[in-house]
């Protein structure tokens, strides 16, 4: 058995890498496919899937090493469902053949995922569900019906995590089964919902006679749910506890607007900035201490309330910087229909931020939800009382 590898050996490897492609003339994609390929994109991962199974730690070493050489790197603004949710639901039930088809163009950025969960009558209750997924006879594709809604970079994305209801006549939990959706295939229609800051960065998607080869699904039939629990875990942490760079992130725009405009500072201003600030710090080392802990793609509770931290400290960090800019801080600069295609909680300037800040409570699980997730998985608290546990799905009042 070989012994781990280590910081030095690591550090020699991304050196081979940037010596063998340049990065000032080496095209992006073509550097982003051969850092892939050499295990340096996600270093935990296994070997020949962007990874060396190494330590999620050394991670760090590589980055810094890039970063120094000037070296391009994916965006997670645009692909971040496929890098923080896609990949380590594939990663933890994919089939070999499955790693090795997605992964890599999905790390490279080739192709956008986007998330088909949520329905219009299944948000918070996401097991409520009502999507079908019905087999051809004879065990052949599956033909799905059904509307999701709030999918955030529908009309970018190539592929979709999909969670359909296999058997109604189950209990909602067991009746779940998750699959992987091709966009592009006839009967997907998607459609923009329009946000409070003009833009269309989500959508409602329809699924009429979508057929899914049985070869694309996740898990097995019927345990979609256990499948399902490993991708929200996993949004949690990658929105909670995305690596950003100190004073990075919403609490880096007022910070800085207070120092380059001291006459609108106030000691009320100044107290309640200086204790977000120490907490916007704190959040971020504590993003960082857990992804360290985590084993790839088996996030425990801790991201829910990486999570609650991540949208509580947004919505009072752009409230403060909507006070201490005053009239200024009323305007609102863009209300241009557009779809973007990047996901950014940070951009444009200060009335986009208020304004896209109030979706961060209730995108990738509501603070709702995920108080009773910390209470119960955390704290040990008991459960709340639920009498649809063991009713099968079909009789359900909906």
């Amino acid at each position: 058995m070989s012994a781990p590898i280590d910081a030095e050996q690591i550090r020699g490897l991304t050196q081979e890498l940037l010596a063998a492609h340049p990065p000032a003339t080496t095209d992006r994609t073509d550097f982003l496919k051969a850092r892939f390929d050499a295990g340096l994109a996600w270093v935990h991962y296994p070997a020949g899937l962007g990874g060396l199974d190494a330590p999620r730690s050394l991670q760090s070493v590589v980055d810094a090493e890039l970063a120094a050489a000037g070296a391009p790197d994916n965006d997670p603004r645009r692909i971040g469902i496929g890098l923080g949710m896609a990949a380590p639901t594939i990663l933890g039930y994919g089939t070999e053949e499955q790693k090795h088809r997605f992964l890599r163009p999905l790390w490279v950025g080739e192709e956008v995922w986007c998330q088909l969960f949520s329905e219009p009558g299944a948000g918070s209750d996401l097991a409520a569900l009502g999507t079908r997924a019905v087999r051809d006879e004879g065990g052949g594709d599956w033909v799905v019906d059904g509307q999701k809604v709030w999918t955030s970079s529908a009309h970018v994305a190539r592929w979709a995590i999909l969670i359909a209801r296999t058997d109604p006549d189950v209990p909602k939990h067991r009746g779940i089964s998750y699959f992987i959706c091709d966009m592009t295939d006839p009967g997907v229609e998607v459609r923009p919902l329009r946000q409070i800051t003009g833009e269309a960065e989500f959508n409602e998607v329809f699924l009429t006679g979508v057929r899914i080869p049985d070869s694309r699904r996740l898990g097995p039939v019927g345990e979609g749910w256990k499948v399902a629990r490993t991708t929200l875990m996993n949004e949690r942490v990658s929105i909670g506890g995305a690596r950003i760079a100190r004073e990075g992130g919403m609490i880096g725009s007022v910070a800085k607007t207070w120092r380059e405009q001291p006459g609108l500072r106030t000691h009320d201003l100044h107290q309640r900035l200086l204790t977000l600030w120490v907490e916007a710090e704190v959040a971020r080392l504590t993003g960082e201490r857990l992804r360290q802990q985590l084993v790839a793609g088996q996030p425990g509770p801790e991201g829910s309330g990486m999570k609650l931290a991540f949208a509580r400290l947004n919505q009072e960090i752009s409230g403060l910087e909507v006070e201490l800019l005053g009239d200024e801080g009323l305007l609102y600069s863009d209300w241009t229909m557009r779809r973007p295609e990047l996901v950014d909680f940070t951009g444009r300037d200060a009335g986009y931020r208020y304004l896209r800040s109030k979706g961060n409570s209730i995108e990738g699980g509501t603070s709702e939800v995920l108080l009773n997730i910390v209470a119960e998985r955390v704290l040990g608290l008991p459960a709340e009382p639920r009498n649809d546990k063991d009713v099968a799905w079909k009789d359900l009042a909906r």
